[in-house]
């Protein structure tokens, strides 16, 4: 694995460079800066198609007058807050998930980002997001739909950081031989044992120096990878889909169910600890999946109900631009 994104460097160029830059981090980084600008070209869409408007604030201290602060403005704030408040929400799930982890190294557990649970930041991150958005005068439906796909897009770029650090998100033992279909890809697709990852998970490595020198004892399903695909192919879904639903909110819905369905299959095949729910023995994610699937089947009744009595009773559409509906 590539614990630096030097290390990567280094593999596919054959340099001996040395940055002290996380391969996490920087694919985390990347991930932010794609869904920040996703998010900067919907809020811009929806205010063109007058859905959205820009707000007066008030000018620097010294100038004089206002200002109109269009809401593409401030997708940068939007992302800021996104980020800070999962980030929070996420090391909160995940610490729940890992109690015996916490108790004994609770300053440990807290402050280290290996382990991060994206359900915990997306459910924190969505309250922060809605609660400035309804402070701008940007109504929930509308700022729930902008971020639908850069959610998806960023969740995709971040899981290529989990796939070269090796950060302990991949899968249970996979000892089966790759299907025949299959033979024309690498064989890390289908099953990889992570040499040098980035927790020192594993087995040591014959001959190797340094900080990360383990290799899983046996393959596994490289989950990371498989939820990059998976995220890009919701993120074209929505893609094609956001500009020709008949109700705001309905994009985010339809986001909510893709992506339950997405790590519910996922959790499959991927390592985790087992909760009780009810008669069933199921990991957080999987419990959580589940909700949102229900929570998207919900919304489609919900922002409908919302859109007439709180939007407005007009039905926006993109092919009808000139129907607005209120902000």
């Amino acid at each position: 694995m590539f614990p630096k994104i030097s290390d990567l460097i280094n593999y596919l160029i054959g340099t001996r460079i040395n940055m002290p830059v996380q391969s996490y981090g920087f694919m985390m980084a990347v991930a932010f800066l794609f869904g920040g600008w996703i998010l900067y070209l919907e809020l811009k869409r929806l205010e063109k198609a007058g859905l959205i408007h820009a707000i007066p604030k008030k000018s620097l201290k010294g100038a004089p007058g206002e200002i109109l602060v269009h809401p593409y403005q401030l997708a940068g704030n939007i992302g800021l807050i996104a980020g800070v408040a999962g980030i929070a929400g996420a090391k909160i799930f995940d610490t729940l998930e890992h109690l015996p982890e916490f108790i004994n190294d609770p300053f440990g557990t807290i402050f280290s980002f290996s382990g991060l649970s994206f359900y915990g930041g997306l459910i924190v991150a969505a309250f922060a997001v809605i609660w400035y958005a309804e402070k701008n005068k940007i109504r929930f439906p509308f700022i729930m739909d902008a971020t639908a796909p850069a959610l998806i897009l960023a969740y995709a770029i971040g899981r290529i950081g989990c796939q070269l650090a090796g950060d302990g998100c991949w899968g249970i033992p996979n000892m089966l031989t790759k299907p025949s279909w299959l033979t024309f890809l690498p064989g890390w697709m289908w099953a990889f044992q992570f040499p040098h990852n980035v927790i020192n998970e594993g087995v040591p490595l014959p001959g190797c120096t340094g900080d990360h020198c383990f290799i899983l004892m046996y393959p596994v399903f490289p989950t990371s990878f498989y939820e990059t695909i998976l995220g890009l192919i919701i993120f074209g879904i929505l893609w094609l889909l956001r500009k020709h639903l008949p109700v705001p909110g309905y994009l985010f819905s339809i986001y909510l169910i893709l992506n339950g369905a997405e790590r519910f299959l996922i959790e499959q095949i991927r390592v985790n600890p087992l909760y009780q729910f009810f008669n069933l023995k199921l990991t957080q994610a999987e419990i959580i999946a589940i909700l949102l699937i229900v929570l998207g089947f919900t919304g489609f009744w919900f922002y409908k109900w919302v859109h007439k009595r709180i939007l407005g009773t007009k039905i926006y559409t993109a092919s009808n631009p000139e129907i607005k509906s209120g902000s």
